[in-house]
């Protein structure tokens, strides 16, 4: 094929035999408003086994692209109901990953330039080289294959092996334990923030775990328990006769952990006097227990956690700022569950298995649980903001265990206060209609909604013979026009 080929496309019969694809099609979607150009890209890709889906404008391309998954897209610049900068936009609003190629029959630098610029990998200028963009087309979903292997690969590695207490698949959640597994192995003084529940310690022992002080202690410190004075004695040890109750020498934590770690939970609750001596030992690795006039050397790793703003307790003079930046060394972000709601799944199938362990009821021959929450009570559950995080779950899981009459368990199991608090928030446009990048809960929770409005139109609102309308319970019923935010008339 010569380089003066023009965009007339037929298939090719004469490539090397490594260019051949494989027999599982890889989808490629064009975007052209243009038929002859749609019509020898069809020819020249399905001539190279490529699955090939077409779309006419911007609007239709748009549609395909979000309801299909593709190893690439060929986009034009110019169409009529939209520009091609524009889709690409939306694309890489929904889509970082897959690959846009930009066509155009104005070929410039400033163009191109522009284009990449804004997330295409490639531009070809009409009339294109078809060996050229047949080559390009191939090395990039080659590349792009091979990089989400690598990462589902090293996810799924990490996730099995090294941190099987950890439950999510998340994407915040992987970045933050591709964060710890890089952390683990130094020396640094790691602060983990994070709201109440989200499982900070857990994080503190996985660094721990993997790090080289793994075969030493890891010491937990409730800062929030305890008095100054009370746990400056816990932290530093005391001598005999150093106070009242000083009948005997006594170790400090800090030497316990000596050559391990020490972890402090919610940190920013230590008063000024702990904070002093605390920046000491971080600075100096030495300390003097409480009564003493010698100083001991410790090597200790010092892992703090808090769900307060230190930044916000420096500013506002209630915690050192030296000690601030002394601790705030790295530090590691835990994301609420409501920011990662596609682990709860995962989790209740981890606390199920682990209280039917405890209580010795609802498991199959592998010891697994049988358990599982009803539809209507793992749609409340998904839809709750859970500002008790993950432990929250956990004590609504075991809950579910200790009450649950068979396998399946309904939705009047859970409690109270998080039935109440149950309703279905549904993106909607300015019609009023299910916003475009609405998820799949709030399009059948919408769907759901107008059936359930129907059945009660046609019962005159009578909540009983809708029900039956509908074979549900009517308690099913009472509580899906709750969470539906369903407004009940008068008859």
């Amino acid at each position: 094929m010569s380089d003066t080929s023009t965009v007339v496309a037929f298939p090719n019969h004469d490539l090397p035999a490594d260019r051949v694809s494989p027999p599982d099609r890889k989808r490629i979607l064009v975007i052209d408003d243009e038929a002859d150009i749609r019509e020898s890209l069809e020819l020249l890709l399905t001539g190279e086994n490529y699955a090939v889906e077409m779309a006419e404008n911007a609007a239709t391309g748009l549609r395909k692209f979000e309801s299909g998954t593709y190893e690439l897209v060929l986009l034009d610049l110019m169409m009529p109901d939209r520009s091609g900068m524009d889709v690409l936009a939306d694309i890489r609003q929904r889509d970082l990953d897959t690959p846009v190629f930009m066509l155009t029959a104005y070929g410039s630098v400033e163009v191109a330039v522009r284009a990449l610029k804004s997330g295409a990998n490639d531009y070809f200028a009409k009339p294109w080289d078809n060996e050229k963009l047949l080559i390009e087309i191939e090395r990039m979903i080659s590349k792009g294959r091979l990089e989400r292997e690598n990462t589902q690969l090293k996810r799924a590695l990490k996730q099995r092996y090294a941190f099987p207490n950890i439950i999510g698949k998340s994407e915040r959640m992987v970045r933050l334990l591709d964060e710890v597994a890089q952390v683990a192995p130094s020396r640094a003084t790691i602060l983990i923030s994070g709201e109440t529940g989200t499982g900070k310690e857990l994080i503190a022992k996985a660094i721990h775990a993997y790090s080289a002080r793994a075969d030493q202690m890891f010491v937990p410190v409730n800062s929030g328990s305890l008095s100054t004075e009370l746990l400056e004695s816990t932290l530093f040890g005391h001598v005999k006769g150093s106070f009242t109750s000083a009948i005997a020498n006594r170790k400090g934590l800090f030497e316990v952990a000596n050559r391990g770690t020490i972890f402090f939970d919610e940190i920013g609750t230590i008063g000024p006097e702990i904070q002093v001596k605390l920046l000491r030992v971080l600075q100096d690795r030495e300390f003097m227990p409480v009564g003493s006039n010698e100083s001991i050397k410790v090597d200790v790793r010092v892992i703090a956690a808090t769900n307060a703003d230190l930044r916000k307790l420096v500013d506002e003079g209630k915690f050192r700022e030296d000690l601030y930046y002394r601790l705030n060394v790295i530090n590691l972000s835990l994301p609420p569950l409501r920011d990662r709601k596609e682990d709860i799944p995962l989790l209740i199938d981890h606390f199920f298995t682990r209280y039917c362990r405890e209580n010795e009821k609802f498991l199959n021959s592998d010891r697994r649980s049988i358990l599982s929450f009803e539809p209507e009570a793992m749609q409340i559950l998904m839809d709750h903001s859970w500002p008790g995080n993950v432990r929250e779950l956990e004590n609504v899981v075991e809950r579910a265990v200790v009450l649950a009459t068979g396998p399946s368990v309904p939705a009047h199991v859970l409690p109270e206060n998080i039935q109440q608090a149950s309703g279905m928030r549904i993106s909607r446009d300015w019609n009023g209609r299910v916003a475009a990048g609405a998820s799949l809960f709030e399009i059948v929770a919408d769907f759901e909604r107008r059936k359930i409005i129907e059945a009660l139109e046609a019962a005159n609102y009578s909540q009983t013979e809708a029900a039956e309308a509908l074979r549900i319970p009517l308690s099913t019923l009472n509580q899906k026009i709750k969470r539906l935010s369903i407004e009940i008339r008068r008859r």
